[in-house]
């Protein structure tokens, strides 16, 4: 079988930094890649994957100097650039947003589409449906229901490479706050928490653009000034084992429907459990009283911190490999390429959440 895989240019491939959706491409990109399927990229340049790569440009649009003019342009390049190989494949796996959706018209070869990001935004309700041929996967039962009748394929749940996340089986001293500086993500609520509960709280998040900046120089930077407070940056791919498992909790204090939330699952690989409030996919990722809390109030959750010492590490850690391994992932998506494609199945189909 021979899949392409279109992943935003945005990141490269993995990301160098922070990027959810490219990180879960290069995963599935080493799945597929280690389960003996031809794989092929379309991404950026800078990209460094185990598979032919298809460069749409230099190097990822976000880190480039000078930034694009008008980042749109390339989506578009991209476009013609995997149409010019449609030929090429038995089944397109999009992961770049509805700007690949085109493909589906006046082609014979099936596209599959992840979509990663929230659907409750005005226009998509109109859009998506507007792609007939289209097949959509959901990342979380729960990013559906603003678009209920989409033509669903199935949920697949993110996984992670979980060698690279170490278990750590004491708890640390600190909480944790990963992610991006974003009115989604709460970061002021992470510190509310985390001074509710005088317990020490690390930010690790990215600041991207003049809206990320202001809102940190508004709700965390002033915060900064308290010694339980402190902004570590954005980090890499190889310091989030040890800043996750070496924290006591993650918080994920979130106030949008997060479509899944691969932090979550990193933190339970590191055996670290999370404190967040009930949105979007965080009651099918974590297990209340078991692999954390789930609370509406972050009053609530703060009151809770001194119960996390209670709940078992390694169940936080075993959870994250029955449910979230990459090769569960990729046994879930080559069973829908074959479907979609009339190849001979050869993997036995999963429950989405067993």
């Amino acid at each position: 079988m021979r899949v392409a895989l279109i992943s935003p240019l945005f990141e490269s491939v993995p990301p160098r930094l922070y990027g959810g959706t490219e990180r879960v491409v290069y995963n599935l990109c080493c799945g597929l890649k280690k389960a003996g399927i031809d794989v092929t990229l379309f991404a950026s340049a800078d990209s460094n994957a185990p598979c032919r790569v298809i460069p749409v440009v230099s190097e990822s649009l976000r880190l480039s100097d000078p930034p694009p003019f008008d980042p749109h342009v390339y989506n578009f390049k991209m476009l013609a650039t995997v149409r010019k190989h449609l030929s090429e494949f038995d089944i397109i796996h999009n992961n770049h947003d509805y700007w690949m959706l085109p493909l589906t018209h006046g082609s014979h070869i099936p596209v599959l589409t992840t979509l990663h990001g929230r659907l409750d935004l005005p226009v998509l309700p109109e859009l998506l449906p507007g792609f007939p041929n289209a097949h959509y996967i959901s990342i979380s039962n729960s990013q559906r229901k603003p678009i209920p009748d989409l033509r669903w394929t199935r949920t697949i749940y993110h996984g992670i490479d979980l060698a690279n996340f170490k278990f750590k089986e004491e708890p640390g001293k600190y909480l944790a706050f990963l992610g991006r500086i974003h009115a989604e993500k709460r970061p002021e609520w992470a510190i509310e928490i985390a001074k509710k509960a005088g317990i020490p709280l690390k930010i690790a998040a990215k600041i991207e653009g003049q809206a990320g900046r202001e809102y940190f120089d508004s709700f965390v930077k002033p915060e900064l000034q308290n010694p339980l407070i402190e902004y570590v940056g954005e980090i890499g791919e190889h310091e989030k084992s040890d800043f996750l498992g070496n924290a006591l909790a993650l918080l994920f204090p979130i106030d949008w429907p997060e479509p899944f939330g691969l932090v979550m699952v990193e933190a339970l690989a590191c055996g670290t459990p999370v404190l967040a409030r009930p949105y979007g996919s965080v009651p099918e990722i974590l297990r209340d009283g078991v692999t954390g809390f789930i609370r509406q109030d972050i009053s609530e959750l703060a009151a809770l911190v001194p119960q996390i010492g209670k709940l078992s590490r390694k169940t936080c850690h075993e959870w994250a490999v029955r449910h979230f391994s990459v090769k569960r992932m990729t046994e879930d998506y080559i069973h829908v390429y074959r479907s979609l494609s009339g190849s001979p199945a050869g993997v036995q189909h999963r429950s989405d959440h067993d």
